[in-house]
């Protein structure tokens, strides 16, 4: 017999009435009824209920476990009564009689319970996350992580890609965030970078002839963590292909993608066609950059009927240049109740609030009400009505200004809104393609141009569309929004190092700081690069949406917390005085 189980927690069945069996596992749950102990025993595979009465040798030793002692039994198997087959358990027709049992690991008093479903603080589930990857909804969301990349891969080896493992101690590369820096103690004063992507190596292979690269590449930044981004590091899945355009790259990650969330979505629907929408468009329509289309709010500009109208507010802003004013449809949300409520979200959103009409029918026919309604007269109203395609029982909220000032409040109004109003389809999932993103943004202070997204896009139009104004030129980069979120990122490359000097030219950087910071890759462009372009995907965020979590260190096995702190291993930590000499370190105090 081996040494720790002849089957694991999930394998008996009423096929294996009266074999004798070896199983080892963890104390999931002990019930005592009347002096006969039942004891729930899990491993990673399952549950089987063991039984011990006090005839059983070893009813002492059995009396003495408590809850995550890690034990050893050997016992008969048992088919329990009819009325006590426990059918959400593939055990669940049989129990196992203890004969023997020896303990592999005891555990002592518990700072969080594997068995149930309390809520703990997350300091605490982090700093024990060792107990609470036992729990089975941990276990569960890591399986589902693996069986995810596993999936993934199996699909782009199918696709023909081959999967190579580029370096993760490297040079520091403009990628948007902060780098993690790595001292050399071979050259002091220097140090190496974590890379935040593989951006320059994929690049570099295609470069290297290998045309189609893929791999499940960890990535290393330091940012300001939120629900939906580790603060240090995370995984994705990054691709590039020779001799593409920018539809090809589409057409190749949608199948991945879509059977991904097909495989692993649990029956909800998965959209097939994937919308193409301009940056432009989304933010006008929905706010975001990453709009969730299960809801089917757009919203649309109005300043027209509110331009020299009766509402001075209004009427004012827009006399200022590059101010607008957008509504927000709201179907079924026509109440006075409903729309007070959603002027209060915006006041808690730090503007003074937001205009709202309501139309409601007076028996008479139909009537718009509000104080809006009333400032503008019937005949605007009518036509924002009509504009916006509401009726009886609708209702339409409005915001004002230069769209950087409310499009984030109006993106989240939407949310809120279709959510409220049950607009929003729960049970699916929706995706659409961003793309036509601008190449620069001004910094609104300064007036410096700077790059608004990846530095190493083709410009749309190539180098006769970087000869005009910087902030109408459109890159050829892309994103995939799903839910809400951005799953993908990706851009067919600037691959021509004019054109690659000049579009960093536009953003301040001179060819020397150019070839001083990217000299390999400007390099090997002057030996006959090919046109090329790819994608990556994040395989946190896609497990987080499979999940249904709303946190993304519940798809994470070790993650930091908010302040980006490991409480388990106690990261980051001092170094000692002999590791900084070595390095040629010394830390300054924080004052």
């Amino acid at each position: 017999m081996h040494a720790y189980r002849t089957h694991s927690c999930a394998d008996l069945t009423k096929a294996n009435e009266g074999d004798t069996v070896r199983l080892s596992g963890w104390v999931h749950r002990i019930r005592d009824h009347g002096g006969v102990l039942f004891i729930d025993l899990r491993d990673h595979y399952g549950m089987t209920q063991l039984l011990c009465d006090p005839d059983s040798p070893v009813f002492s030793e059995v009396e003495k476990l408590r809850s995550e002692f890690c034990i050893r039994i050997d016992g008969n198997v048992k088919a329990r009564d009819a009325s006590l087959i426990n059918p959400k358990l593939p055990t669940g027709e049989v129990e196992v009689y203890i004969r023997d049992v020896e303990v592999l690991g005891g555990a002592g008093e518990l700072p969080l319970m594997v068995f149930g479903d309390q809520e703990y603080p997350e300091e605490t589930r982090l700093k024990y996350r060792f107990l609470d990857l036992r729990r089975e909804k941990m276990q569960r969301n890591m399986t589902l992580r693996s069986d995810v990349v596993s999936s993934i891969r199996k699909r782009m080896w199918d696709d023909n890609f081959r999967e190579y493992q580029t370096p993760i101690i490297t040079a520091s590369s403009p990628e948007g965030a902060r780098d993690f820096l790595v001292p050399s103690r071979l050259h002091p004063g220097k140090f190496y970078a974590l890379p935040q992507a593989p951006q320059q190596f994929k690049q570099l292979l295609m470069v290297s002839g290998f045309d189609k690269y893929f791999q499940i590449a960890p990535c290393f930044r330091d940012e300001d963590p939120r629900a939906d981004r580790s603060p240090t590091d995370f995984y994705q899945l990054d691709l590039e292909m020779s001799f593409v355009e920018q539809q090809d790259v589409f057409d190749v990650i949608q199948p991945v993608i879509q059977g991904v969330f097909e495989e692993f979505g649990g029956g909800r629907k998965v959209d097939t066609v994937w919308e193409q929408i301009s940056y432009r468009d989304a933010a006008l329509w929905y706010g975001t950059d990453k709009p969730d289309l299960r809801n089917p709010i757009k919203m649309q500009d109005v300043s027209e009927h509110f331009r020299e109208s009766g509402f001075a507010i209004f009427a004012k802003l827009l006399e200022q240049d590059g101010t607008e004013i957008r509504a927000i449809p709201a179907p079924t949300g026509g109440s006075r109740k409903f729309c007070d409520r959603m002027n209060a979200f915006a006041q808690k959103e730090g503007l003074p609030g937001m205009g709202y009409i309501f139309w409601r029918d007076q028996g008479q026919g139909m009537e718009a009400a509000g104080p809006l309604a009333k400032n503008i007269g019937p005949e605007r109203t009518e036509a924002i009505r009509e504009q916006l395609g509401l009726g009886v029982g609708d209702a339409a909220f409005f915001l004002g200004g230069k769209a950087s000032a409310f499009e984030r409040v109006a993106g989240k109004a939407r949310t809120t809104i279709g959510d409220e109003l049950g607009l929003t389809d729960q049970d699916r999932f929706a995706f659409a393609w961003i793309v036509d993103f601008p190449m620069y943004e001004a910094d609104e202070e300064t007036g410096k141009i700077d790059f608004s997204h990846n530095p190493f896009s083709m410009p749309q139009g190539g180098m006769a569309a970087l000869e005009n104004d910087p902030l109408n030129v459109l890159g050829y980069q892309y994103d995939l929004a799903c839910n809400g979120y951005e799953l993908v990122s990706g851009a067919i490359r600037n691959h021509q190092p004019e054109i690659m000097f000049k579009a960093f030219e536009l953003a301040g950087y001179g060819a020397d700081e150019v070839r001083k910071r990217f000299g390999g890759m400007v390099n090997a462009f002057q030996y006959g690069a090919p046109p090329h372009g790819g994608c990556a995907a994040g395989i946190d965020r896609i497990v987080m949406l499979l999940a249904d979590e709303a946190n993304i260190r519940e798809v994470i096995l070790f993650p930091m917390n908010q302040r980006a702190e490991d409480l388990m291993m106690s990261a980051p930590s001092e170094p000692l005085p002999d590791q900084l000499m070595e390095l040629g370190l010394r830390v300054i105090p924080q004052d």
